[in-house]
């Protein structure tokens, strides 16, 4: 009787087809993915490059920065034609495996039909041998072999039948199951070879690779940041609500990322014990003999010094410190914007009373206006127009002097001969050069509908309703304006200012610690000035608990929580669907990679200092982009005006903003007389013939056990 048979591939010939098939599935996806392409260069885009001496030279140092990209892509065209070769050689070898033995059919190499009888059998026999037989011309020794087992097959009476009932001439035999693994991993010679290398695999090199990305993985954000540098964000911006420019280079210059403990491709020279003190005595203000940690450390200060040179374009020594300086500047987007979101974060958590020092609107500001100043390698204080190539403070204050040109919108807007006239100090080169980066500049056209989406009247806004407001940007190109006198100019963003008229005051509505605020703005300024100055803590909240009552406080802490939700929310919607980050390229020729034009909106109330929507990072306005920032209205009535905001994370002066003016309206009052409540007279008089039988209203079930209880009454 058969039976089950396993065994390993003796031949070799399962295992070449296991090894084929893994073989050809990793190859055709690594091919296609990894096969290095030149990328096809647009003629038009090279001619748009811009042709200034720094752009120049970022475009060289950004194709020679790694060394070793042209050996990178030979090792990997090798690889994969390699892998392909044995997949060929595979392929052949698997080719050249004999299965006929496995499909033996006795009929069909003597050519007689099944059935047939002895004589014809040994017809057909006699017939083929003379032809296949060895001795003859035509003979063939492998197909003789065949014919001589098939004939012996068919005149064996029990051959025959074994074969026409099993399909096999010996009869039934084991079922075999070849498992695809060669025979000598399970010999006994070679065991302790093969549990070594398991051994070395599994238990040694892959937790190993595990442990390393994992140990890795922790260390970073989702915004390729170190942990311990957010946490720092956290401490400092939490410790002074209200922080300038100044400081907030101080921080960012603090950044792990630029020590040699936490990262690796930081360099440390003798030459930084010359070069670092030299440059810092070139900088003014540079607060170098500040003691708090880690400002004080040599890693900070020379990231200190480096920034401020950045950004006061001073040239630095290209082996040295101009190495370092693009490793700083390189990092720095990131880094900014996980300020952003800290300082965002902190204020979503002073609105819920998690901490009790809320953050003012400067400082995230400050946060933002970093960026830009970073990207160009321009102070605070420098001019927009500074963003220019081959543009002078000498030549700026001529167009402000001569042609009323302050901003860039100004310059765009002049006739091309006024222009010309105005740049007359560059030569043709120069002039176009400069016209056609002007030209590449962003044009915003920002615009915003603000509404209560699920209210019956989504036009009117009352006290306490989720309010809407619908931000649509239209990116244009400076180049539209062009001889344009005509266009209006766009509003930029003016600073806070304490002692500014106004309406009203979200103050009561928004902030933490001033629950029961009025329109009039009085009752929670003081408070917020504490917390921007970064007094005690129980001080600021001292001020606000005076005023408010426990059912206001409790209705406050409701939609505190509600706000804080919904923008973790949004916050955890926009991880998921992710967003491209493919806009329009900035001109930044001391920023030492590509950059796009990224943005930043959202809205504030600058009477109180506050921010009331986290700020929305656009990152993908190519043509037209619309956000949709979402706040509660005040609890007070009366007429609020907030300011809607947006900033560039690129350039300089590109900044508008928009007043929301809001007109909050009082609930409506809860209605006393419902109209379903109604009754008629004729309805009253049935009432009044039916009020002995039953003073309430009850159903057919309840009416049969009301009359047995009056009768027996």
């Amino acid at each position: 009787m058969g039976g089950q048979k396993f065994q390993y591939d003796e031949s070799g010939g399962t295992f070449f087809y296991f090894i084929l098939s893994f073989l050809a599935l990793i190859l055709v996806p690594t091919t296609f993915y990894f096969w290095p392409r030149k990328k096809k260069e647009d003629p038009t885009t090279k001619h748009e490059h811009c042709q200034c001496a720094g752009c120049v030279r970022k475009r060289i140092t950004m194709e020679h920065s790694d060394p070793y990209k042209g050996t990178k892509e030979l090792l990997v065209k090798l690889s994969i034609v390699a892998g392909w070769a044995l997949l060929a050689f595979l392929t052949y070898k698997v080719s050249q495996f004999d299965y006929e033995m496995s499909n033996f059919d006795p009929y069909e190499i003597l050519g007689v039909p099944l059935g047939s009888s002895q004589k014809e059998i040994k017809k057909a026999y006699r017939t083929l041998s003379v032809i296949l037989h060895p001795d003859k011309e035509t003979g063939d020794e492998k197909a003789f072999m065949k014919l001589t087992k098939a004939y012996q097959a068919l005149t064996d009476d029990e051959a025959r039948k074994n074969w026409e009932k099993y399909g096999n001439p010996d009869g039934p035999g084991a079922t075999s199951f070849g498992i695809a693994l060669p025979s000598w991993i399970v010999e006994k010679e070679n065991s302790v070879w093969v549990l070594g290398l398991y051994g070395l695999v599994f238990m040694v090199a892959l937790p190993i690779v595990v442990g390393t990305w994992w140990y890795r993985s922790i260390r970073y954000s989702g915004d390729k940041v170190l942990l311990d540098t957010t946490n720092m964000y956290w401490y400092f911006f939490h410790k002074t609500p209200h922080m300038a420019v100044k400081r907030v280079i101080m921080i960012l210059a603090a950044s792990f990322e630029f020590e040699k403990r936490h990262n690796n491709q930081v360099i440390e020279r003798p030459s930084d014990n010359v070069e670092v003190p030299a440059l810092i005595r070139e900088l003014p203000y540079l607060n170098e003999k500040c003691k708090e940690l880690p400002f004080a450390r040599s890693y900070s200060l020379k990231a200190r010094a480096i920034l401020h040179a950045h950004l006061s374009r001073i040239p630095l020594n290209p082996n040295t410190l101009e190495v370092d300086r693009q490793l700083i500047v390189r990092k720095c987007p990131y880094l900014i914007q996980e300020m952003v979101s800290c300082v965002s974060h902190l204020i979503m958590l002073a609105y819920a009373r998690k901490i009790q020092r809320l953050p003012s609107i400067e400082t995230i500001e400050n946060c933002m206006k970093l960026s830009p100043m970073v990207i160009q390698g321009l102070r605070e204080s420098e001019h927009p127009l500074m963003q220019l190539p081959q543009m002078t403070k000498e030549l700026r204050a001529q167009l402000a002097r001569k042609y009323n040109t302050r901003n860039l919108q100004q310059l765009a807007q002049l006739k091309p001969d006024t222009r010309r006239a105005a740049l007359r100090s560059l030569n043709d080169e120069q002039y176009h050069n400069a016209v056609k980066v002007l030209g590449q500049m962003p044009l915003i056209d920002f615009s915003m509908k603000c509404e209560v989406v699920d209210d019956e009247n989504s036009n009117v806004v009352t006290a306490g309703a989720i309010v809407t407001v619908t931000v649509e940007l239209v990116r244009r190109s400076m180049s539209d304006l062009f001889g344009d006198t005509t266009a209006k100019e766009k509003q930029g963003i003016t600073e806070s200012n304490e002692n500014g008229d106004g309406d009203g005051d979200a103050d009561g509505e928004l902030e933490a610690g001033t629950d029961d605020q009025k329109p009039d703005g009085k009752s929670g300024k003081s408070s917020e000035r504490k917390a921007q100055e970064g007094d005690d803590e129980d001080s600021a909240d001292g001020d606000s608990g005076a005023e408010s009552d426990n059912d206001a406080s409790e209705a406050a802490a409701d939609d505190d929580d509600e706000w804080e939700k919904f923008q973790q929310k949004i916050n955890k919607r926009e991880k998921l669907e992710g967003r491209s980050k493919v806009s329009h390229p900035v001109h930044c020729p001391l920023f030492p990679e590509e950059k796009h034009e990224y943005w930043w909106t959202y809205i504030c109330d600058r009477k109180s200092h506050t921010l009331l929507t986290v700020p929305y990072h656009v990152t993908n306005l190519i043509h037209r982009e619309e956000v949709q920032l979402k706040f509660t209205a005040p609890k007070w009535a009366g007429m609020y005006v907030f300011t809607v905001c947006l900033r560039s994370d690129s350039y300089i002066g590109m900044d508008q903003q928009l007043d929301l003016k809001l007109d909050v309206k009082d609930p409506a009052a809860i209605p006393t007389e419902l109209p379903q409540w109604d009754i008629s007279e004729s309805e009253s008089d049935h009432n009044e013939m039916q009020a002995n039988d039953s003073e309430f209203t009850t159903d057919s079930s309840d009416g049969e056990d009301d009359e047995s209880r009056r009768r027996t009454d």
